[in-house]
């Protein structure tokens, strides 16, 4: 299938996002923030980021515009809070090929790596 990269401050979700992406056949890696992000994309090139938008030392949005720099085709879905309609907004123009609203259903973060992968 794929190679995910999932990208969250918060250790408990990236585990229960990779958990469910690797029992639907994905491989994943995991950084804990934008700045091991794209670190990661750079080593690693995965075919998809999953990225929190709010993170300690480098934000998804800024982490998203940096990778984009270098790979105008990466493909990155944000994760964001409800609230964050702005932020959602900024990153589509920056480049994100989707987003997921936190809380999410598990189908909701399949179907929009699906729909990106084909």
């Amino acid at each position: 299938m794929a190679k995910i990269l999932v990208v969250d401050d918060a250790q408990f979700l990236r585990l229960r996002i990779s958990k469910m992406l690797n029992q639907s056949g994905h491989d994943t890696l995991e950084a804990e923030n934008g700045k091991r992000a794209i670190e990661l994309y750079q080593s690693d090139h995965p075919d998809v980021v999953l990225m929190d938008v709010t993170m300690p030392e480098m934000d998804g949005l800024d982490a998203l515009k940096h990778i984009r720099t270098f790979d105008a085709n990466a493909r990155v879905v944000m994760l964001t809070a409800l609230g964050q309609e702005s932020v959602v907004l900024e990153a589509i123009r920056a480049g994100a090929k989707d987003f997921v609203v936190k809380p999410f259903e598990a189908s909701r973060v399949l179907s929009a790596i699906n729909k990106i992968i084909g």
